[in-house]
């Protein structure tokens, strides 16, 4: 180590003495070599003065790390049946660990995990095929768990402290971060990171998990083509930021695209794509930077398609304004349970603008200008489905009338736990067809016939 810098590791025990004992729940098989890695990870984070981590840059700090994990496998691990080969490859995978966002790197890296959830620093638990599991990785302490929150929230230029205990970010990947802290979060800093594929579905592996037909595929590439106006709704976790990335494929690349995000997160493929992202207050409660600004401002950018990543503001408004003044083909996903209390919430978003309008003309200014309602849930066993397919045709009296084109109606359940249920039509020949027509958008014979059902 250099002469004259702080010592990376506290006093380390004397060989021999005693290790954390291994935390491991009743009835959980772990695999002996990610027991041993895990167990010198904790060590690691017992002897490591993390104040120093960000002093030291990264190749130093790997080296450092590096012989520090040779020394425990030396000295505290002896015992232990690795390999060279699985020696070395601990070794790296350490550092990758301490070098990026500790115990949570290798969940990070595992393409099997959608979602990693941490409850102050003695839980994490992750998503694997939609159920959740505790794993045996922890953090040291809170204040650990509290580096690590800064670390992710400073690289894109936010902050959370007591004065602002809330934040919504995002990694390098485009995978959405919120973190809450104390004295919010009452057992000590909490931790969600939904983590986004870096190869993003598309709408073949949709029908591959059945989360639709192969018809129904062919229809929404049809309305996204004949520039159809169209909101995504759904429950956490139930894809819709996955379906608005499908159906974003579909536009042409020759059109310019606009997204507004309060976490930028959507993975366009076009080139001609400007993304936007709203900006919380600094310290001084000043350059706040909305949705609605930003939507305000997207208008004058000349956009041919205006993608807002979740509605969930008063730029609700700006977003209706933009549908109804030639902004056709704009696409947009809304937090609702059914494609009713999709309209009712936008309807509430559109109050919280300020907007004085009557609650029937805000009605109508809604059927004109939503043309399509997709609505996506998530089953008990994980799975993710389109259950319904919604066309807006107008006003009946004071109610905003839909008519549903294609829907998912479940029918019990597997015996291995998998939801049993059949993708049918409804036997309606929507309005839009014409639409298809007059643009040359052709879909197959009898698609809409209501015998066209397909078990899934």
């Amino acid at each position: 180590m250099e002469r004259g810098r702080p010592p990376l590791m506290r006093q380390m025990q004397r060989p021999g003495a005693p290790v954390e004992k291994e935390r491991k729940d009743p009835g959980v098989a772990l695999d002996e070599y990610y027991e041993i890695k895990t167990r010198i990870h904790d060590r690691l984070i017992d002897l490591i003065d993390l104040s120093l981590l960000d002093t030291m840059d990264g190749a130093s700090l790997g080296a450092e790390i590096g012989k520090l994990v040779e020394r425990l496998l030396r000295d505290e691990f002896s015992q232990t049946p690795l390999n060279q080969v699985e020696r070395e490859r601990l070794i790296s995978e350490v550092k990758d660990e301490m070098l990026g966002l500790g115990p949570l790197e290798p969940f990070l890296k595992d393409q099997t995990i959608n979602d990693i959830l941490v409850n102050s620093f003695r839980q994490i638990y992750v998503e694997r095929s939609g159920k959740l599991v505790l794993t045996e990785s922890r953090f040291k302490d809170n204040e650990h768990l509290k580096k690590i929150i800064d670390r992710i929230v400073s690289k894109v230029g936010r902050r959370v402290d007591e004065s602002s205990p809330m934040v919504d970010a995002r990694l390098p990947d485009g995978s959405r971060v919120n973190a809450i802290i104390p004295p919010l979060a009452i057992d000590g800093p909490a931790l969600s990171i939904r983590k986004f594929a870096k190869d993003k579905l598309t709408i073949e592996d949709l029908i591959h998990f059945r989360a639709m037909t192969r018809d129904i595929a062919d229809v929404l590439q049809g309305i996204v083509l004949a520039r159809l106006n169209i909101l995504i709704s759904g429950g956490t976790g139930t894809g819709k930021t996955t379906m608005l990335n499908c159906l974003s494929g579909f536009i042409p690349h020759d059109e310019r695209i606009v997204t507004v995000e309060d976490a930028a997160e959507l993975q366009l493929k076009q080139d001609h794509v400007v993304r936007l992202e709203s900006r919380p207050p600094n310290i001084e409660g000043r350059g706040e930077v909305t949705q609605r600004d930003l939507v305000r401002n997207c208008l004058r950018m000349r956009p041919d398609r205006i993608i807002v990543g979740e509605v969930r503001g008063a730029e609700a408004l700006d977003m209706l304004q933009a549908m109804n003044t030639g902004h056709d083909g704009s696409l947009a996903t809304l937090h609702a349970n059914t494609p009713r209390d999709a309209l009712m919430r936008l309807e509430t978003l559109v109050a919280m603008a300020g907007l004085a309008i009557s609650p029937l003309s805000l009605k109508r200014y809604i059927a004109s200008a939503v043309d399509v309602i997709i609505q996506i849930s998530r089953f008990s066993d994980g799975s993710r489905k389109l259950v319904s397919f919604q066309e807006l045709t107008g006003m009946e009296g004071e109610v905003i009338t839909m008519q549903e084109i294609f829907a998912f109606e479940q029918r019990g359940m597997a015996a291995d736990g998998k939801v049993k249920g059949v993708f049918m039509a409804r036997g309606i020949r929507p309005k839009f067809a014409a639409r298809f027509e007059a643009k040359g958008i052709r879909v197959p014979d009898g698609i809409f016939d209501p015998r066209n059902v397909v078990e899934s």
